[in-house]
């Protein structure tokens, strides 16, 4: 019987992979999600979490960065090579390095334990809504530089080739690329992206949007397209298309 957060976009349970070897943390997370509708796998080591990742194909990873065999953020990097998945760290590590050091490798989001399980779960719903977001039919597409954004299709390319991006950033490039040339604040974007909970979370703005400048900008530490306006939010500036 489904729970109280509901099925998945397709009308199907959402499947969680959980990654821990702490086996009380993993029992605790397979009973608490399985009771909220969800389908959860445990995996209690990184190679395991690869693995499972290929044959189980989760909605999104629940993951603990202090596995036995491989660091998370190895997992992290491992997981995005070919798979955009939401990867959500459930992690002991509360400094603020190690928080960055994960969403910049991939994560898109980040929660220190010990936690809060109704927390938790508005972070999974959160990172499970970005994943299935869908634009409606006929929406355009938006280019700057060598970069086209198609809002219909929900792909970017970048001089004619895919660029695979993780569920967060697109969130941020989606909202960017539907206001073109006006300025988005931070509010609205770790709104929008994250959540009402998240509008202090700077640091997950600036991790995120320096990543999409690696991914999208020709050089990414002088941009000309996703703009920072310091103190307020961002800005996507069209400038002119490559010929």
């Amino acid at each position: 019987m489904t729970g109280p957060d509901g099925p998945g976009p397709d009308g199907r349970a959402v499947r969680v992979l959980v990654v821990d070897d702490d086996p009380q943390i993993a029992r605790a997370l397979r009973i608490n999600l399985t009771a909220h509708g969800y389908h959860v796998a445990v995996a209690g080591d990184g190679r395991s979490a690869l693995r499972a990742v290929g044959d189980l194909r989760p909605d999104v990873v629940v993951l603990d960065l202090g596995l036995p065999d491989l660091d998370g953020t190895d997992v992290i990097a491992g997981i995005r090579g070919w798979s955009e998945v939401p990867i959500v760290v459930l992690s002991a590590r509360t400094g603020s390095a190690d928080t960055v050091t994960a969403l910049d490798t991939g994560a898109d989001d980040y929660v220190t334990k010990p936690f809060g399980m109704p927390e938790l779960l508005a972070r999974l719903r959160a990172a499970v809504r970005r994943a299935a977001t869908t634009p409606g039919p006929g929406e355009r597409t938006v280019s700057f530089g060598e970069v086209e954004v198609d809002l219909g299709r929900k792909r970017v390319r970048r001089a004619g080739e895919n660029v695979h991006l993780t569920p967060t950033e697109w969130g941020m490039l989606e909202m960017l690329a539907r206001h073109p040339g006006r300025l988005v604040s931070q509010r609205d974007m770790l709104t929008h992206v994250w959540g009402p909970r998240y509008e202090d979370r700077t640091n997950y703005l600036r991790v995120h949007l320096a990543q999409l400048r690696r991914k999208l900008e020709a050089e990414p530490s002088r941009p000309r397209h996703l703009l920072t306006e310091p103190g307020m939010g961002y800005r996507l500036e069209p400038g002119d298309t490559a010929s």
